[in-house]
């Protein structure tokens, strides 16, 4: 269980990045390196969230 409650942890963490942009996005003035810092951190977790989750596939030989 403690898998699935990490996985929901950065999924959670993913899509308040996500919002973020969408916010940076939207708003004048729109400050570039901060804008790509988000994205790096987003696909930093999105990695990290396939990670565990091929990791917790169980193996079928």
């Amino acid at each position: 269980m403690a898998l699935q409650s990490h996985l929901a942890e950065l999924e959670r963490r993913h899509q308040a990045i996500d919002k973020e942009i969408e916010r940076e996005m939207g708003a004048p003035g729109v400050d570039d390196l901060k804008l790509a810092e988000l994205k790096r951190k987003k696909l930093q977790l999105k990695d990290q969230i396939e990670r565990l989750r091929t990791a917790a596939k169980p193996t079928i030989h």
